[in-house]
């Protein structure tokens, strides 16, 4: 259960989708897939500029989020994103577990079973809305750019580490305005979940304690 968590927001990201790669472009639109990076036309070099320029500027975000599992299952909760390298997701109950990332590491803190499990962040697709002065038109990971009606939808790969599948960042796309609106993950085992962002603002700042992981194992608290 602690591993699906990962799998499910690693992302994110903050943290990239297999399958929706694999799926054929709008009409009149190309896009790449893994090892051909070339294909990348002008126009979709252009809409991964833009995309990077969006997503540098989130520095300071909070917002409300909707988590669809791969069983069907709907969660819900609050996440505070700050730049470089920070994120919290706090479910709401039943879900006892809190997703944070510190900087450096990734942890799943769960209250019912009181553990806390860290990964590093490196290792996480999340790095595309953590990471400070992104250009994903020369990122290698970026396989794919997608445009439908009113949108655009860019996919990445992570190949190794913990975390590994892919992130499918959609951004709706009004009148070259951009907005983030979902990412949809896929895992090595092919688990797809999708987690859906609303209610989201700049804010000026983030409390730091919020970005403070949590050691909830007993043994270690008490020294043994």
């Amino acid at each position: 259960m602690r591993r699906f968590f990962l799998s499910s927001l690693l992302a994110a990201a903050v943290a990239v989708v297999i399958p929706v790669s694999l799926q054929a472009a709008a009409p009149g639109k190309e896009f790449s897939v893994p090892g051909a990076r070339a294909n990348f036309s002008e126009t979709d070099r252009a809409d991964l500029k833009r995309v990077s320029e969006y997503l540098n500027m989130l520095r300071s975000v909070e917002g409300r989020f909707t988590q669809v599992n791969a069983d069907g299952k709907t969660e819900q909760g609050q996440f505070y994103l700050k730049k470089p390298g920070r994120v919290r997701f706090d479910y709401e109950r039943p879900n006892p577990n809190v997703v944070v990332a510190d900087g450096t590491t990734l942890a799943v803190e769960n209250s019912s079973l009181k553990t806390t499990d860290r990964y590093p962040i490196t290792n996480s697709p999340l790095r595309l809305l953590l990471s400070d002065g992104i250009d994903l038109s020369l990122d290698p990971r970026v396989s794919a750019i997608k445009h439908e009606s009113g949108a655009v939808l860019v996919t990445a790969l992570e190949k190794s580490g913990p975390a590994t599948g892919s992130i499918t960042l959609t951004l709706a796309d009004s009148g070259g305005s951009l907005e983030l609106r979902q990412w949809d993950v896929v895992d090595a085992q092919g688990a797809h979940t999708t987690v859906v962002v609303n209610e989201m603002r700049q804010v000026a700042d983030i409390p730091a304690n919020l970005f403070i992981i949590q050691d909830l194992s007993p043994f270690k608290r008490n020294g043994r």
